[in-house]
């Protein structure tokens, strides 16, 4: 997917003002509340009009001011998840779900209900009310109505900040997998650097109504790791979980990783502040930390007056964060091997 926005719009003491190329199919737009990114998606879906400017998605034009061109929003085949589900609560989880799919044209129709379905596991909801569903079932279906639209794109407008922790990491496997699994690329907005990180791999940067720039996911979490009272975390998707002693077990790459918690799902997702792993220069005799990771040092950057180390673990990746003290006399360079210390504690279950 490429998409070429050039826009200008005014509402009241608000401008947004925006020139950029993006591609990609999973595409974030990341920043603080009132810097403009509803209002960019609004204008992209044609909920509303810009001033001037045009939009062009995969080099077709669905707006373009001086050609007077401006395609409606139910047929630019842009589909929308927001906030909070907007269900029609006369009609059936059925109805909701066939909404867009019975008005989209016949000749875009290769998603079907049964399709959809099986990837959102809601087969069981089917005939039931909108008024019976929990918080995270409602959002499964506003996100399985707008694939059912069989859009072109997906816009989804922090889809994700109304529900708690829990919810919000039962829908993410579900909105990454459905979009995997149709070929449908997005663009996600957010102002939870976590969420950007687990649904983008490109981010656009929004600040002020204008285009602030773009960057790789993983390059913002660690361009904002010295902004924020919170040090880097690392996000590990881990699999294949068995019982050792009171804990599990986890797959990791090409080994494993002994955590405190965990549940027997076969996938879940954690986090590991960069803080919670401690560096060794040789292998010590004895340690109380489950797990110990020979690891090569790939490269540091320095964030918050500490060093973060980048650490070749096997086929994975780990950042740690240290004092500029401990890497002078650890004698710490690039590509040295070193040992890494966890505790089995350190983790917490995203999802």
């Amino acid at each position: 997917m490429e998409l070429t926005v050039t826009l200008q719009k005014v509402f009241g003491t608000f401008s947004l003002d925006v020139d950029f190329v993006v591609r990609g199919e999973r595409i974030g737009i990341f920043g603080p509340s009132g810097s403009g990114k509803s209002t960019l998606v609004s204008l992209i879906a044609g909920l509303n009009h810009p001033d001037r400017g045009r939009i062009l998605l995969d080099g077709e034009p669905v707006f373009d001011k001086a050609a007077r061109i401006d395609i409606p929003t139910d047929l630019r085949r842009i589909g929308m998840v927001f906030q909070r589900p907007h269900l029609f609560p006369h009609l059936s989880v059925r109805g909701n779900l066939l909404y867009g799919f019975k008005r989209s044209n016949r000749a875009h129709r290769k998603i079907t209900l049964n399709d959809l379905v099986e990837v959102l596991q809601i087969g069981h909801l089917l005939d039931r009310g909108v008024k019976n569903l929990s918080g995270g079932e409602k959002q499964r279906v506003a996100i399985g109505r707008a694939v059912l639209s069989n859009p072109r794109l997906l816009l989804m407008d922090e889809p994700l900040s109304a529900l708690d922790d829990t919810l919000k990491f039962q829908i993410i496997p579900f909105l990454t997998h459905t979009c995997e699994a149709f070929h449908i690329p997005y663009l996600f907005i957010s102002h939870s650097l976590t969420e950007m990180r687990i649904m983008a791999d490109r981010v656009l940067l929004m600040d002020g109504g204008r285009m602030a720039g773009q960057m790789g996911a993983e390059e913002l979490a660690r361009a904002s790791a010295g902004e924020r009272t919170r040090p880097y975390t690392n996000l590990l998707r881990l699999r294949a979980p068995r019982r050792v002693d009171g804990l599990h077990a986890y797959k990791w790459g090409d080994r494993e990783l002994l955590i405190s918690g965990g549940d027997d799902n076969p996938e879940a997702l954690f986090e590991l502040p960069s803080t919670d792993i401690i560096i060794f220069k040789r292998h010590p005799e004895a340690i109380s930390a489950r797990n110990l990771l020979k690891c090569r040092v790939a490269g540091t950057f320095e964030t918050n007056g500490r060093i973060a180390l980048e650490l070749e673990c096997g086929t994975e990746h780990l950042v740690a964060l240290v004092v500029k003290e401990a890497v002078r006399e650890l004698a710490i360079t690039k590509g040295i091997k070193v040992y890494a210390a966890i505790k089995a504690t350190a983790f917490r279950q995203l999802g």
